[in-house]
């Protein structure tokens, strides 16, 4: 299927690894014009070197620039004043316990997974509006629905980012812009990869036992009973960010293997 993207400039915000790396990857497929972004330069480059080697027809733009700040939001939308499709998927987690987060850590999880995002929106989307073309996706989690004991703080931003895509959405009334929010569940980014095998070090058994030990114990509800890539993840965000998907909006997307179970 031709997503109707060639030729698109998209922000992909976190897009040096796991989940960004993908959407980055799979839109430069379509033909879209991908500005990589990520803290340092070495970062960039390198993702910028490994996606020239998946076959993109997109060209790749460098962004090193920290957005969970508000100098490097006022850096790259200075370098980058007009973008077609804003992914805001820049995000952090940790486990930890409830009466050990502090304040700082509340803030910091805030700013990086949720202020990113609405400082970056609040520079695009007014474009967006005013050109009457555009798509801001939110990636959001599906910890926003089901908030992990183990990261209160972390399921909070989440919850945060569908609230924010939901307000925005309202704001595209009658236009061809569209916001929404896609939620991945468990999902083998480099993060989840070596937790994994630090985990299957430590208990001396293999990565797959402890995959397996996870979704019967951690996420029993999945029904995929299986980490998702992070290209499964991506797939739906291009299809969100093309033409066919205008009827998507205000819309909380789940890709997490029926993890959720709710019906709505």
């Amino acid at each position: 299927m031709d997503l109707g993207l060639k030729g698109k400039l998209a922000l992909v915000t976190g897009s040096t690894g796991g989940i960004g790396f993908s959407i980055a990857k799979v839109l430069a497929q379509e033909g879209v014009n991908v500005i990589i972004n990520g803290r340092s330069k070495e970062r960039v480059n390198d993702a910028i070197a490994q996606l020239k080697k998946e076959n993109v027809k997109g060209e790749l733009l460098s962004a090193p620039y920290d957005l969970s700040t508000k100098d490097g939001v006022n850096a790259i939308s200075k370098a980058f004043p007009k973008v077609d499709i804003l992914i805001n998927n820049l995000g952090i987690y940790e486990i930890k316990k409830f009466e050990e987060i502090s304040d700082e850590d509340w803030l910091k999880m805030f700013e990086v997974n949720v202020l990113s995002g609405i400082r970056l929106s609040r520079y695009y989307f007014p474009l967006m509006l005013k050109n009457n073309l555009g798509r801001v996706v939110f990636i959001s989690s599906e910890s926003a629905l089901n908030v992990p004991a183990e990261m209160i703080h972390y399921g909070m931003t989440k919850t945060a980012q569908i609230a924010v895509a939901r307000g925005l959405a309202e704001l595209t009334k009658g236009t061809k812009v569209t916001v929404n929010s896609v939620l991945p569940g468990p999902t083998y980014s480099e993060g989840v990869k070596e937790f994994i095998e630090s985990i299957a070090k430590e208990k001396k058994v293999t990565a797959k036992q402890v995959e397996e030990d996870f979704f019967k114990t951690v996420r029993p509800s999945s029904l995929l009973q299986r980490f998702e890539t992070t290209d499964e993840v991506a797939a739906l965000v291009a299809f969100v960010c093309s033409e066919q998907s205008s009827a998507i909006n205000g819309s909380a997307l789940r890709v997490e293997g029926g993890v959720v179970r709710s019906i709505i």
